[in-house]
């Protein structure tokens, strides 16, 4: 017994230490992005080194949660963790950008396996009560690497170099291999095993095909452009092909009879609704503080720290209070808070403190807090261990649609809605500049209906002010700051309607009841 105490310490460790360092890895790029265009060169494919990463990642995580379930956990996550590793000393090896974003897609297999493996283990090491508490610490340590990252990225940058960035998760990854193959009991397969190739195939096919269309359209091409609507309909042809694939084929990766279960359907709902406005928030409120408020780039991201602590004080007390108050209540007051959050930031003006707006992003984090780590535990705590590693895994999958869908609508509301001001503020003090300003006047009368968001970057861009005449500016800087505003209120509104929905979909949840921890059977025997 004593050691099977010792081996679950191990394990627990080996997973924090995993999903420490593969949480921090996005961050910590980031801030790397300008040395490595620097050296590299690429400006134009830079946004592809999040891209390839978000695409595989992605795409991978149904299949991880069905393969665990298949082949078992031990397997699936050390493979996970090799293949990052792997990626990760190929990114810091890389030559030319072309490569580096290849490097970055096959690391973003191993990261994709590695998350919802560890959500995945927490729910067969514990029963529902312990895997609130300890789903909660999980939760605070991702909230942790969002505010630790950037300050590690910039100090490896500035000490080592940009391959550093990458080659710091070597030992980091050593580390958690040793000891999650130490402590996790392997799996003992018996019979043969059906791995669905096709599911996999077509799955993955229609995953990236809707991502690389929701990356891209508004943006690099017209939505009505015949490369986004030919992705939405490869889009479509893929999954449709993989519903006709998953209702013939003995062990599909995500089972249909899954969303004819309506606790799986509405946590899932929960889940996705609950990422669109988060990430849509999350996208926006650099704007408005540098743009507005008038703060610097780096200062910017001091603004969100506020958020992530709320985030990871809300996940642990959460795991406690769950027990008391019930998933439902727990989960409608999560949402709640977070639409309270969301109306706060659509009051935001021209003159809000960047003390306000903290403080509106705090109540937004408590929010999250509360039902993030929770619609894992209750999808765990509704279905057997034999489906946990495919319902665990989809709870992320639908999450991570949800905020790269998010990030779509809500920059298409506010593309559109700048239009509208900005043709109706804007264009006829365009139309009144003096002849030798005819040239910038057509350029900006451009931007208005391409690329609103452009012509806000000004605001964010000392340089850019500095190249346009005073008296000009100070016509035009007024009328850009209140539009930007009153379109940023029109997002956070439309956020807002995504999170009310999501609170409607948590009221009609059933009673979900987490399993008390005197029993012990299904963790001592995952232990």
């Amino acid at each position: 017994m004593q050691e099977q105490q010792e081996k679950r310490g191990l394990l627990i460790v080996g997973l924090l230490v995993a999903m420490l360092f593969a949480s921090l890895d996005n961050t910590i790029v980031g801030t790397a992005m300008p040395r490595i265009v620097g050296e590299l060169g690429g400006l134009g494919v830079m946004t592809w080194l999040t891209t390839a990463y978000m695409l595989t990642s992605t795409a991978v995580v149904p299949i991880t949660g069905k393969l665990a379930d298949l082949i078992g956990r031990k397997v699936v996550y050390v493979t996970g963790l090799i293949l990052f590793m792997a990626g990760s000393v190929l990114c810091g090896a890389a030559q030319t950008m072309n490569q580096l974003i290849v490097f970055r897609a096959i690391q973003g297999i191993g990261g994709g396996i590695m998350m919802p493996m560890a959500m995945i283990i927490v729910g067969d090491l514990f029963t529902g009560e312990q895997r609130a508490k300890w789903q909660g610490v999980f939760g605070a340590v991702f909230g942790l690497s969002s505010i630790l990252g950037p300050q590690v990225g910039g100090w490896i940058v500035d000490t080592l170099n940009w391959r550093w960035v990458f080659y710091i998760n070597l030992p980091v990854g050593i580390l958690a291999v040793i000891l999650i193959a130490l402590a996790l009991k392997s799996q003992r397969i018996s019979g043969p095993v059906n791995i669905d190739i096709w599911g996999m195939f077509t799955m993955t096919g229609g995953v990236v095909s809707l991502l690389l269309a929701l990356t891209f359209g508004g943006k690099d091409f017209p939505w009505t452009s015949w490369q986004i609507l030919s992705l939405f309909g490869l889009s479509a042809a893929f999954l449709t092909a993989f519903v006709i694939v998953e209702s013939r084929t003995a062990e599909p990766i995500l089972p249909l009879h899954l969303f004819r279960n309506k606790t799986f359907t509405l946590l899932n709902g929960i889940g996705f609704l609950m990422s669109v406005g988060m990430f849509g928030a999350i996208m926006f409120v650099p704007l408005f503080m540098q743009g507005i408020v008038g703060i610097s780039p780096s200062e910017s991201g001091t603004i969100m720290v506020p958020m992530m602590l709320a985030m990871m004080l809300t996940s642990i007390a959460g795991g406690r209070i769950v027990k008391k108050i019930g998933v439902r209540t727990q989960m409608l007051i999560g949402m709640i808070t977070m639409a309270a959050g969301f109306w706060l930031l659509s009051t935001m003006v021209v003159t809000t403190s960047k003390w306000e707006a903290m403080s509106y992003m705090i109540v937004l984090g408590l929010g999250i807090g509360l039902v993030m780590p929770l619609i894992t535990i209750a999808l765990q705590e509704s279905f057997p261990q034999s489906e946990r590693g495919v319902v665990t895994s989809s709870s992320q999958f639908f999450r991570q649609i949800g905020g790269t869908f998010g990030m779509t609508v809500l920059g298409a509301v506010m593309n559109h809605r700048s239009t509208a001001l900005l043709t109706h503020d804007l264009m006829p003090r365009l139309e009144k500049l003096p002849q030798q300003a005819h040239g910038m006047a057509e350029q900006f009368s451009a931007m208005i209906q391409t690329n609103p968001q452009g012509l806000y970057s000004m605001l964010l861009s000392p340089e850019a002010l500095a190249s346009i005449p005073a008296g000009i500016r100070q016509t035009l800087l007024p009328i850009l700051k209140t539009d930007m505003v009153a379109s940023l209120h029109e997002v956070y509104l439309v956020g807002l309607v995504f999170i009310l929905a999501g609170a409607v979909l948590a009221m009609m949840l059933g009673k979900i009841k987490l399993s008390p921890p005197e029993q012990k059977a299904s963790a001592q025997k995952a232990a």
